[in-house]
């Protein structure tokens, strides 16, 4: 939709116009996954979708909260928003986020009217979740006058899907959505939070995400059991050399350490991240380099130790990976975001595009059933007011 139509929706639903219009992205990460929570690297880059807030302040001292793809205006006084609704209400996310500001002391003593609506497919893994928060966390810094910098409306957005969505993420989208910059991805320290913006410079060559349609569902469980597994690492690791995070260890000082992992599942999941860490810094390395294809190659890697040590692929991602890989001009392809179903990303040579998403897409759907869609990314800006 166009910023004009929304506008004209928010003047149906609450009988007066928007004072104020916002944007955040989805993002793909295009190497570093499950890493973000074990203060390792990630490589994530905003997108040129996302989801748009648009907010007047209300008379009446009431938070109403009304999405574009709900029929349902929810409505709340304020004292009620640092309480999260019950059955994991959409709600939640962007209640979060208001939720932290009155955490952090800020007095909200005005209503607002808000809608929203987004672009970034539900359950597609590219972060539709943390674009809601930022969005939310940038326009209420805007509008209450806090003056936090971006690296804190992450962590407000961080902190909502913890505490009120119950998803132990780490910072990784929340921190894209934020910081993201046109033609760049953003080379992320998860555990300093220390960032460089490095240009993608792909000549021939786009980024492709593929969407599975089979939705991931990060509130499920998995997730959060991933989580516990890497901790469960940690405290066995710490028997014999002090850390705070998995990502600490190089290779080779994992193989130093690894027996000390008694626990099978964990020291995969170990074994997975000590290798994502790596992985993901030569493949800035490679980039920086001109050399798009050891990151191809790398990205490959990346899959397959997400698909054999962190078990969070399954059928339909591990089937998009590997009908790419079998296409001539597919230079890297793997999962992206939590797994458990949602996109690939891959890299695809300009004149091979249309052969991939004829050929996959038909291999796909004979496999699983499903219809794949495609999507050319364009590389955006972070949160922003759009008017």
């Amino acid at each position: 939709m166009e910023v004009k139509e929304l506008k004209a929706a928010f003047k149906e639903t609450y009988n007066k116009n928007a004072e104020a219009v916002y944007f955040s992205p989805g993002r793909v990460n295009l190497i570093g996954e499950h890493t973000d929570y074990n203060g390792g690297f990630v490589f994530p880059c905003a997108l040129s979708f996302g989801t748009y807030l648009l907010m007047s302040k209300n008379s009446d001292k009431k938070m109403r909260f009304k999405s574009l793809n709900q029929p349902e205006i929810v409505e709340l006084e304020l004292d009620q928003l640092t309480t999260p609704l019950e059955g994991r209400s959409w709600v939640n996310y962007p209640l979060g986020c208001i939720a932290q500001f009155v955490k952090r002391g800020i007095k909200i003593e005005e209503g607002y009217d808000m809608l929203i609506w987004g672009n970034v497919p539900n359950g597609a893994g590219l972060s539709s979740s943390a674009a809601l928060e930022v969005v939310t966390a940038y326009a209420f810094n805007e509008q209450l006058g806090t003056g936090y910098d971006r690296t804190e409306l992450a962590k407000i957005g961080q902190l909502s899907e913890h505490e009120f969505a119950l998803v132990n993420c780490g910072i990784m989208d929340q921190f894209a959505s934020a910081q993201g910059k046109k033609d760049h991805a953003i080379f992320l320290n998860c555990d300093t939070l220390q960032f460089e913006l490095v240009p993608v410079k792909l000549q021939g060559v786009k980024v492709v995400i593929s969407n599975t349609h089979s939705p991931h569902k990060l509130d499920s469980g998995a997730y959060n059991a991933r989580v516990a597994e890497c901790k469960t690492a940690v405290e066995q690791l710490n028997k014999v050399r002090p850390l705070k995070y998995l990502a600490e260890l190089t290779e080779e000082e994992f193989k130093n350490v690894e027996s000390a992992i008694t626990d099978e599942v964990a020291h995969k999941r170990a074994r997975h991240v000590v290798g994502e860490v790596q992985r993901t810094t030569d493949a800035v390395k490679a980039l920086k380099a001109g050399d798009i294809e050891a990151f191809g190659k790398l990205m490959n890697a990346s899959h397959v130790s997400l698909r054999d040590d962190y078990e969070v692929t399954g059928l339909q991602l591990d089937t998009m990976a590997e009908e790419a890989w079998k296409i001539e001009g597919v230079i890297g392809s793997r999962m992206t975001g939590g797994g458990f179903g949602g996109c690939t990303v891959s890299l695809v040579k300009d004149e091979a595009i249309d052969t991939f998403v004829a050929e996959v897409g038909k291999n796909y759907k004979a496999k699983t059933g499903l219809d794949a869609e495609f999507y050319i990314a364009e590389i955006g800006d972070g949160a922003c007011r759009v008017e």
